[in-house]
């Protein structure tokens, strides 16, 4: 005889190393990050030593974004993305129409400060879910995510909504840590992950917390090669792998056919 489902069961999600009730999973997350935004650019800077900028210019540089596009970066925040995206399309000789959605209002927030102080006013600003992008179906030229995809609370929701948001022919790209490859640096990069960066939150954001649930969000999310499979169950085709820093970050690449 098959056990009975209470009805009182839920669903869970991770939530770094611990599992939490699915519907409360994006609540926790959109705090972590309204804590952190004042200073997530500048501890992106001290965990990574500036490497997760030639990461986002090697992303940016592979979708190669042309004048006249309409691009969306999903969990982009700061901007960090969508800059070097309506940089480039201007170097290629015109502008992109850049739209950066997140669903933390305090990230927002500061993209919005930081696009002031640059004098970028082409980019606009959407508070929205990457598992219910608030767009119509086919808008988009191209869809970016980086270092975002992790903290949602169903990706296969995230990769369905990027799908159709995409015009056909339309371009993916998530950057996103993931499995280190390189023998030994494997090692040293789970030693740095959980003893110095969460030191690093707490001088730096008073956060130690926020810091050690983001090292924990990254083992747990996909390797390269199940997070390939779970891109082409979504739909997307043509799906590409390339390693960054011996597979500290890959950028998957795909196109809606």
């Amino acid at each position: 005889m098959l056990p009975t489902m209470n009805a009182d069961t839920k669903s869970t999600a991770s939530f770094g190393y611990r599992d939490v009730p699915e519907d409360e999973k994006e609540a926790l997350v959109r705090e972590v990050f309204s804590s952190v935004a004042r200073r997530y650019d500048l501890m992106n800077d001290l965990m990574s030593g500036g490497v997760h900028r030639i990461w986002k210019d090697a992303m940016v540089e592979w979708l190669n974004p042309q004048p006249g596009w309409r691009s969306v970066d999903v969990a982009g925040g700061t901007g960090d993305i969508a800059f070097r995206i309506a940089d480039m399309a201007r170097l290629r000789g015109g502008e992109a129409k850049v739209t950066v959605c997140d669903i933390n209002q305090d990230m927002l927030n500061e993209g919005v400060r930081r696009a002031e102080e640059k004098g970028e006013h082409s980019l606009e600003w959407v508070c929205g879910s990457a598992e219910a992008l608030p767009f119509p179906d086919c808008s988009f030229d191209s869809y970016t995510i980086a270092f975002g995809i992790r903290n949602v609370t169903h990706i296969a929701k995230a990769l369905k909504e990027a799908l159709r948001v995409l015009k056909p022919g339309g371009r993916f790209i998530c950057l996103e840590f993931s499995k280190v490859e390189a023998p030994v640096l494997d090692e040293i990069y789970e030693r740095f992950s959980f003893s110095v960066i969460p030191k690093i939150g707490e001088w730096v954001a008073q956060d130690a917390d926020s810091y050690r649930y983001l090292a924990e969000s990254i083992r747990r999310f996909p390797p390269q090669a199940k997070f390939k499979k779970m891109i082409e169950k979504a739909g997307l085709s043509q799906v590409k792998v390339r390693n960054l820093s011996g597979g500290i970050a890959a950028m998957h690449s795909a196109w809606k056919i």
